[in-house]
């Protein structure tokens, strides 16, 4: 054995994490455009001189590998400077959601332990100050710019501007370390810290560069929060020579006009963003050709919308299915895959990426018969730690040494999986087992609806009983019977629902989905029963 060899041997077979990545991927384009938010065009060698600044500004304040960070921003320049600042140093960082309330925020921040809250003054200066008093823990407050008078906040910005930019470098970490927590919509309870690691994110980015499909150097519009998704992009797409356009945050107006103004050739979007923009009056009117891509996850597509959609834009549409604990992209549905005259396939969430292992399995890990429905599972180097400080929580999830997502799901005869619901939305109502989704899309599918979620509520005749709340597209009206009885004739009397409740709209959690915790708690309340 070489010399060299047995002083770093762990660094023989050392795979490149995600800090490495973005080094990589910044050094590509140190010449190009790579961000343009508003009137700011950077290239890479700016963004990476702005990451340095603002890296030694954070040592500067006794930060190092390990510490505990948060993030409260909408979109601007800055948030990717601190995003690579602190991937650089190798923190722990967690993303506190914008629509989020002063509660979640304070629970997040404790639960955390976090000591360093980065956030923007113009927006969440007053959000900052309350938590500043409401979390001991916290030690420094880091504002994007002249903080408020009180609170003891530091000017972030003119910190970084102090320091001369030097090379990067990529900190000394082992691929199970944790570079952040990702707290989970909390819908079914308190939220969770998903404890990811590098492994985690170097082998997401691996899967989105081999599985996705890409335009040509992509001019890849962020309409979500980037310090949620940004860096879940931002790699990729430089590494594919391309660009990020950033908006502050989504609106369908604006999304509309920067697609045509910019010539976007690719954006990810949430279901309830693609409806939004489809509803909109300016739908029919901007130019939208330039769009050879949009991905789409995070919650279940209704397949009539999304057909409207493939027939109004094209055949551009690719799916990505995963969750916070396996990040983005342990199924994919190709562009190619989605048959218009198919709406069976329109529901399905794609197949099985090869970089994990991905099975349907019953509450024994047996797998299932095709076609009957099963938890999928996973292993695999996306798979997460665990959850910060639940331990119990832990093992139940990875029991049997398997993720389990709690997504339940069928598989057809081609591999496809259609997820029919959460294991935990399931629908108990008279000793039969129902699954909301599966009603969903057939109510959805007609004309009039626009958006529909499936609840179970108390009967006591039945224990639960199956309840549709409807959002009726502008100017449509349908009586209840007629979607009851769609439900009847597609999936049998069981399914059908007892009853349809007409809203102006399904509440969402902050990440867009459908709050269906919310929604039950309000048919629930005054019973002995507890809402999940």
């Amino acid at each position: 054995m070489a010399v060299a060899d047995a002083q770093h041997p762990a660094a023989l077979h050392r795979q490149p994490l995600m800090p490495d990545l973005l080094i990589a991927a910044l050094e590509r384009n140190l010449d190009q455009p790579t961000v343009y938010l508003g009137e700011t065009v950077l290239t890479g060698r700016q963004v990476s001189e702005e990451i340095s600044r603002y890296q030694q500004a954070l040592e500067s304040v006794g930060l190092g590998r390990g510490s505990p960070v948060a993030v409260l921003a909408l979109n601007r320049p800055e948030v990717l400077f601190n995003m690579g600042a602190g991937m650089l140093l190798g923190c722990r960082t967690t993303p506190l959601h914008p629509m989020g309330s002063l509660d979640d925020h304070a629970y997040v921040l404790e639960d955390a332990g976090i000591e360093t809250l980065v956030f923007d003054p113009e927006f969440f200066g007053e959000r900052a100050a309350a938590l500043a008093e409401r979390v001991p823990g916290l030690k420094n407050l880091l504002a994007f710019g002249p903080p408020p008078e009180a609170g003891g906040a530091l000017d972030y910005i003119a910190r970084a501007a102090t320091f001369s930019p030097r090379p990067l470098r990529a900190p000394e970490v082992a691929p199970e370390d944790i570079p952040g927590l990702a707290y989970t919509g909390g819908t079914t309870g308190k939220p969770k810290g998903v404890m990811g690691s590098y492994r985690s994110g170097a082998a997401m980015t691996q899967i989105q560069m081999t599985e996705w499909e890409w335009p040509e150097r992509p001019r890849f519009l962020m309409c979500t929060p980037l310090s949620h998704a940004g860096a879940a992009f931002f790699v990729p797409v430089l590494l594919l020579g391309g660009s990020l356009v950033v908006v502050p945050y989504f609106e369908p107006g604006l999304v509309l006009r920067t697609i045509e103004e910019q010539r976007i050739t690719a954006t990810m979007l949430v279901p309830t963003m693609l409806y939004m923009l489809m509803d909109h009056p300016d739908f029919a009117t901007r130019d939208l050709s330039s769009l050879e891509t949009v991905y789409y996850g995070a919650a279940a597509m209704s397949p009539t919308r999304l057909r409207e959609a493939i027939t109004k834009l094209g055949p551009i549409f690719f799916q990505y299915y995963g969750q916070a604990e396996g990040p983005m992209t342990l199924c994919v549905l190709r562009k190619g895959e989605h048959d218009v005259d198919d709406l069976d396939r329109l529901a399905t969430c794609g197949r099985p990426v090869p970089w994990v292992h991905v099975a349907l399995l019953d509450d024994d890990l047996r797998p299932v018969a095709q076609g009957e429905p099963g938890e999928i599972c996973v292993r695999g180097p996306l798979v997460m730690q665990g959850y910060w400080n639940k331990p119990e929580q832990s093992a139940e999830t990875l029991a049997g040494g398997w993720l389990h997502t709690g997504d339940i799901a069928r598989q057809d005869a081609q591999g496809f999986y259609t997820i029919v619901d959460r294991k935990k939305d399931m629908i108990v109502t008279g000793g039969f087992n129902v699954f909301p989704r599966e009603i969903e899309d057939v109510i959805s599918a007609h004309p009039a609806v626009a958006n529909v979620a499936v609840i179970g509520v108390p009967d006591d005749r039945w224990g639960e009983a199956v309840k549709a709340v409807v959002v009726l597209r502008p100017g449509e009206t349908v009586e209840p019977e007629a979607l009851i009885d769609r439900v009847k004739e597609a999936k049998g009397s069981v399914q059908a629902p007892k009853s349809v409740d007409f809203v102006d709209e399904i509440p969402l959690s902050p990440l867009g989905k459908p709050d269906k915790k919310t929604l039950r708690a309000t048919y629930w309340q005054g019973t002995d029963r507890q809402v999940n």
